[in-house]
């Protein structure tokens, strides 16, 4: 008679429905030095939180080397997503043989795999051990809602604090519309995502991925298209790094874009992309003729372009999209232009690379390094982007923009998890009757360097630069972050800052 073990992140319990028929069969669990070894951990392990987000479990370490067969990978709760899917992300496959030392980690990391596909808001993975050599594994999830039409509010700012400072919160500012996503169409993980938005900005732009496309689920595709205008552009920055802006009552910048990709993801923590991209831009004839010159480094106020792209990235996480155990790394080789010199010729380099690491009594530290190299330096303003744009800055220097060339940037954060709660939805649903939520407390510390051209020298370029302060993460459903922090930057500037 088989005997189920339940095992959840954090957890190791029995199962009531057997509960009774391990008691009258404890001869049996007298057979498996297995059980003895796993219940050395059985009070440790209540003690942990059970949220997705908790360290791991110490793996049993028994006397003596044993190895226990999978018979069967039993998955359950996918009522849209395949099977095959599921059972691609797993470390352990059917018929493999794992060290009774390794289960519980082995248990884990196809745990973490299956719930970083994010498809999931749940995943559970169980033991059920047949006899003394082999044992069948309960893969249980807890499937997201994959399609979201929901309407759609971006601001023409680069944050909710610009916005607020500089523009008075104005809703003028506003660009509004719908976005329709559909996360898992044929239950493969292929997505379709579209979005229609007019005020500030005008945007209708589709994008259609298939990340399993082969027999073996190794090779993927990509490919969108879209068409943008805008009513403000930056033209340059200014000394005190903040960006210069034109503006017009009529759409100042046209562009639209084609792209495709191809993804191969052979090992399941090794991931390589190509993508190509091409790029048409129109910018008022004053951008170029009166207010920047170097903006495309052309006469002409108008640029097609093709952008080659090479990513490959290492990735090892408990939680893709907010980790805080294991490591990430990758790199990006982008050419821009088919110009060997002048015009919007590029050739980029940029890596980067996390560590995180979990601690005792739910204590996080981590550190994460990029950078950036683009070749030749001389360089149209168009392509100057450094420190100030989307991931890229100091925490405490959001107000700046800081272009040139090259640029090197670390981040270190120590948290400490202080609150978790579930608020009651009232919804008759297993998956949807709670929402949680989990706080973290942070100290962070950054710094940073960017080497600019003497042209484009400002205040911040060319110069060491730090910053630091504490803050809060609040994570939720659909692991929807909001970071709460207060920074002091290199200028000695002090401020709140919020994002989503």
């Amino acid at each position: 008679m088989p005997h189920l073990l339940t095992f959840t992140t954090g957890s190791f319990y029995k199962s009531d429905s057997y509960k009774k028929r391990i008691k009258r069969q404890g001869f049996f669990a007298l057979k498996l030095v297995l059980f003895f070894s796993l219940l050395h951990f059985v009070n440790a392990a209540k003690a942990q939180d059970q949220s997705i987000d908790t360290t791991f479990i110490s793996s049993p370490r028994p006397d003596y080397l044993s190895t226990l067969r999978v018979r069967h990978i039993v998955v359950s709760g996918n009522k849209k997503t395949k099977k095959y899917i599921i059972l691609r992300e797993m470390s352990v496959k059917e018929g493999d043989s794992i060290w009774v030392s390794n289960l519980n980690a082995t248990l884990l990391k196809s745990r973490d795999l299956i719930y970083n596909t994010t498809l999931f808001i749940d995943v559970t993975v169980l033991p059920l051990f047949i006899d003394a050599n082999e044992v069948d594994i309960i893969v249980d999830v807890k499937e997201r809602w994959y399609i979201f039409p929901i309407p759609y509010l971006e601001l023409a700012d680069r944050s909710f604090n610009e916005w607020v400072d500089k523009y008075n919160a104005s809703f003028n500012r506003l660009s509004y519309g719908v976005m329709f996503s559909h996360f898992n169409i044929s239950g493969r993980k292929d997505q379709l995502s579209l979005i229609l938005v007019n005020g500030f900005k005008r945007n209708i732009s589709f994008e259609y991925s298939a990340p399993y496309t082969n027999p073996a689920l190794t090779d993927g595709v990509k490919f969108g298209a879209g068409y943008i205008q805008t009513r403000e552009i930056p033209f340059a920055s200014d000394a005190n790094n903040n960006l210069l802006y034109y503006k017009s009552d009529h759409f100042v910048k046209n562009e639209w874009y084609v792209r495709g990709s191809y993804s191969s993801r052979k090992r399941l923590k090794k991931k390589e992309t190509f993508t190509i991209t091409f790029r048409h831009l129109n910018v008022d004839d004053s951008v170029v003729s009166h207010y920047n010159p170097y903006y495309f480094n052309s006469t002409s106020s108008s640029q097609d372009f093709f952008d080659f792209e090479y990513k490959l990235e290492f990735r090892d996480v408990d939680n893709v999209l907010y980790p805080l155990k294991g490591y990430a790394a990758a790199i990006l080789l982008k050419k821009r232009g088919l110009e060997l010199i002048g015009g919007m010729n590029q050739f980029s380099i940029k890596p980067s690379y996390g560590r995180y690491f979990s601690h005792r009594n739910n204590w996080y530290t981590s550190v994460r390094l990029s950078g950036e190299l683009k070749l030749p330096f001389d360089q149209s303003y168009y392509n100057l982007k450094a420190l100030g744009y989307e991931e890229d800055y100091l925490r405490g220097d959001e107000y700046f923009v800081i272009d040139g060339v090259a640029f090197g940037l670390a981040k270190f954060d120590l948290k400490k998890k202080i609150l978790h709660f579930d608020l009651p939805t009232f919804i008759r649903s297993n998956t949807y009757n709670k929402i949680p939520f989990t706080f973290y407390a942070k100290a962070f510390a950054d710094v940073g360097y960017v080497y600019g051209q003497p042209q484009y020298d400002s205040r911040l370029a060319n110069k060491f630069l730090y910053s630091g302060g504490m803050g809060i993460d609040i994570l939720t459903l659909y692991d929807f972050k909001l970071r709460i922090e207060y920074s002091l930057n290199q200028l000695n500037q002090k401020g709140l800052f919020l994002h989503r």
